[in-house]
């Protein structure tokens, strides 16, 4: 992947829907590169899929979690790269200590969210993870304000 790649994915993940027209003179290329890129970033995996960010507070009881990841080596940039991927992966955080990362999940149902894990727990650089779902929230009066 280059930076007109990581422009693309940066454009995409702001609206998915942007039409390649729009994509390509933000991106000072032709419409033919752009649908090129998407279509090599899909057929690599890069791309795993095209999605909805709904609105916070719009479903009713979602699932949240915390996972921490330990990544093996120096796959670190690797393994963000891929869980940016991710429609469920709300944040994601470098640590230190024990773990490496720190990812936030979101999914609608319990089977969504078990699907997502063991999709995470496949990724190639991965050696462990332990995840802690979130019961309830606590506003605090940064956020109030």
């Amino acid at each position: 992947m280059d930076d007109l790649d990581h422009k693309l994915l940066s454009l995409l993940r702001a609206d998915a829907r942007t039409p390649v027209s729009t994509l390509a003179p933000a991106l000072g290329v032709s419409r033919a590169t752009v649908r090129a890129r998407i279509d090599r970033l899909v057929d690599t995996g890069v791309i795993q899929g095209f999605t909805i960010v709904v609105k916070a507070g719009s479903q009713p009881n979602p699932i949240r979690a915390i996972t921490m990841i330990e990544v093996e080596g120096q796959a670190a940039d690797r393994v963000m790269q891929r869980l940016r991927g991710f429609p469920e992966v709300r944040a994601l955080h470098s640590t230190n200590g024990r773990w490496d990362i720190l990812a936030e999940i979101e999914t609608a149902t319990l089977e969504e969210f078990d699907q997502t894990l063991r999709r995470i727990r496949q990724i190639d650089g991965i050696s462990q993870t332990e995840t802690s779902l979130m019961l309830s929230s606590i506003r605090t009066r940064t956020e109030a304000a």
